[in-house]
């Protein structure tokens, strides 16, 4: 192949140990000498992004049916309520670069997704912000869609137990997977859309002088 993508499991910050990031990098193990390749497309960097954060998904669907243990006969999701340590896993950032990240967090009895969606100037910005609230809005029929995304990050999603129970799991990973696909796509057809409008109103309007 040419090139190697490796993973790099470093800390995020000091003050979140109990973090770890997974940093797609491009270029060689660091054990091998150095070279001198051109980097790797975008499309290059995607696929193994994608593959990580499906391998991480897989992993972390193992849930199971909890009663909590601070309130009788109730059932919530652990990585919601968050009010017994034992219960949880340890969060995983995937990140592909500094804009571009998935954290995953994990527990006994549900699975916690948040996506940072890559937004270059203010027009994706705008564009991601208002795709998202759309969405958002309709969380019910998306089934496990959160109605508020994690701080810091643009969507999130909630599987519990009772999603895997009632649904395949490795579904539930290819919807993610697909949406993280699909949405840069989107957002770019948008993109060029608003531009092109905008480029037939100015046009438009110096027709005028």
């Amino acid at each position: 192949m040419g090139q190697h993508l490796w993973c790099q499991v470093q800390s995020v910050v000091p003050e979140h140990p109990s973090f770890c990031r997974l940093q797609l990098l491009p270029g060689h193990h660091p054990s091998a000498p150095p070279a001198g390749p051109p980097e790797p497309s975008a499309t290059a960097t995607l696929r193994p992004y994608l593959n990580a954060v499906r391998a991480t998904l897989q992993a972390a669907l193992c849930l199971e049916n909890f009663s909590s243990q601070v309130v009788e006969r109730h059932n919530k999701p652990e990585v919601e309520v968050r009010s017994s340590k034992e219960l949880l896993l340890q969060p995983v950032i995937i990140s592909r670069n500094e804009k571009e990240k998935v954290l995953i967090e994990g527990s006994i009895n549900s699975v916690r997704v948040s996506i940072a969606v890559k937004q270059a100037d203010e027009i994706e910005k705008i564009l991601c912000h208002k795709f998202m609230r759309f969405m958002m809005m309709r969380a019910e029929n998306f089934f496990i869609l959160r109605r508020k995304p994690v701080e810091g990050y643009d969507i999130s999603f909630l599987i519990t137990n009772f999603h895997t129970e009632q649904m395949y799991k490795h579904k539930l990973v290819d919807f993610v997977i697909h949406f993280m696909e699909e949405i840069d796509k989107e957002i770019s057809e948008m993109k060029l859309s608003v531009n092109a409008r905008a480029r037939i109103v100015a046009e438009e309007f110096l027709k005028n002088f």
